[in-house]
């Protein structure tokens, strides 16, 4: 997918500052200069293509219901494998590979407690490999806004 300067826009002025407002996507369109719908479906296709996993708010962890850091050991060979895998469950809001011995990393948002170990425990069961669950002890506050740029 070619990115246009609109696209670069969508994507570095919303970052943060999403508008909470019952139609916050119309008001984004009104400050690009285009149509809600315009702007739904950029944002469709920029997840279609991969480019953004997802859109929505980030919240504070267990605030509203639980999540935990979960860590994996992968062959390499398979890691695109389960990691498409992970990514399939609505649950898991990112996930990303690191080099070290645990080298598929992803955060799991539930409901419950009890919601939170059937997700694990499903990952676990259809990828065939164990998760290693890393329940937050400390809050640390991470801007997870990025400027992007592009050559």
């Amino acid at each position: 997918m070619e990115l246009t300067a609109l696209h670069r826009r969508l994507l570095n002025e919303f970052q943060r500052d999403f508008p909470l407002t019952p139609q916050p996507f119309k008001e984004i369109a009104e400050n690009l200069g285009i149509q809600e719908q315009d702007v739904l479906q950029m944002l469709c296709d920029l997840q279609e293509s991969g480019i953004i996993s997802r859109t929505g708010a980030v919240l504070r962890p267990n605030h509203v219901g639980v999540s935990t850091l979960v860590a994996m050991s992968v062959p390499p060979e398979k890691l695109d494998q389960v990691a498409r895998i992970v990514n399939a469950f609505p649950e898991v809001n990112h996930n990303y590979e690191r080099e070290h011995e645990y080298n598929l990393w992803f955060v799991v948002i539930a409901s419950s407690p009890k919601h939170l170990q059937t997700v694990l425990d499903r990952i676990q069961k259809k990828t065939g490999h164990e998760v290693l669950d890393l329940p937050m002890l400390q809050e640390y506050h991470i801007d997870l806004g990025f400027e992007l740029q592009w050559k």
